[in-house]
């Protein structure tokens, strides 16, 4: 088992992950540093010369640099997770028997926390344009409504192991074949939705997606986005369109200039709302 960190500027986090991982038993780590400025690779060195850093001279994004990470690895499955992750005890073991029980199993997803033990919705739909839409525009004002509840799943039992659309790339075990089969993540997508669109590119192929609770880990959510919140933004909303274009068929590819506008209106939105709170915005 291998786990590939893609990191960005949090140096303290990404050593507690490595951590976490080490005391979880994983043996092949490797960090993909995205041009941090805060001395994070050399910092993984140190920490850790059993660690294999790949310090990259720019940030390329999330699945980009996932996808050098993973590369850089040869193991049956591999992990791929965001840096302000800490993965408790026995995690990395339950997905890999996830994965070993069903071969059609692709990618599977743990129940991920915040640190004071909330539930962080995880396991998602693949949204019809009407989920989308309500989701889109009413979390702005209504964060339950029930388009938005739909889309995340809130009001679905995640105490239990279960198939999927898709969860996220905040931390997920790929089976290697499945992986390489459809080419990892998409690397037109800088941040956001990359896992989404992983998920969806191997059901295409015919394999499945799963959600194990068994399995915990704690995400302090944003640390590295918050860093630059209006591009994030931007990256965010540039992501929901290249998936728009990349799924919509027939007579819906007739919706992508309305959906090409409301993509805008609702950057423009979610920039208003991050200066009013003085937080980026979190309708992911």
């Amino acid at each position: 088992m291998a786990a590939v960190i893609v990191s960005y500027n949090v140096r303290d986090l990404l050593l507690q992950c490595i951590d976490s991982l080490r005391a979880d038993g994983v043996e092949d780590i490797v960090v993909v540093d995205n041009d941090s400025g805060d001395g994070s690779a050399e910092a993984a060195r140190r920490h850790d010369p059993g660690v294999d850093v790949l310090a990259l001279p720019v940030n390329v994004g999330f699945g980009a640099g996932a996808n050098r990470g993973v590369t850089r690895t040869s193991t049956p499955y591999v992990a791929v997770m965001n840096p302000d992750v800490v993965v408790q005890p026995g995690s990395t073991k339950t997905l890999v028997e996830a994965l070993e029980r069903d071969p059609e199993l692709a990618v599977v997803g743990p129940r991920i926390e915040t640190p004071d033990g909330t539930l962080y919705p995880s396991a998602r739909t693949f949204p019809d344009l009407v989920d989308a839409a309500g989701h889109a525009f009413l979390h702005f004002v209504w964060p339950g409504n029930r388009f938005s509840r739909r889309y995340r799943m809130l009001d679905w039992d995640h105490d239990g192991p279960a198939a999927v659309d898709w969860v996220a790339g905040t931390h997920l075990v790929a089976r290697r074949t499945a992986w390489e089969e459809v080419g990892g993540f998409d690397e037109g997508f800088f941040m956001y939705l990359e896992d989404v669109d992983l998920c969806w590119r191997l059901r295409q192929k015919g394999w499945r997606t799963g959600y194990e609770p068994a399995a915990v880990v704690t995400h302090a959510i944003g640390r590295s986005t918050d860093q630059t919140p209006y591009r994030m933004i931007a990256a965010h909303h540039r992501s929901l369109w290249r998936f728009a274009t990349k799924t919509a068929t027939g007579s819906r590819r007739l919706w992508l200039p309305v959906i090409g506008v409301a993509l805008a209106v609702r950057t423009v939105l979610a920039w208003v709302q991050r200066v009013a709170r003085g937080r980026p915005h979190a309708a992911v």
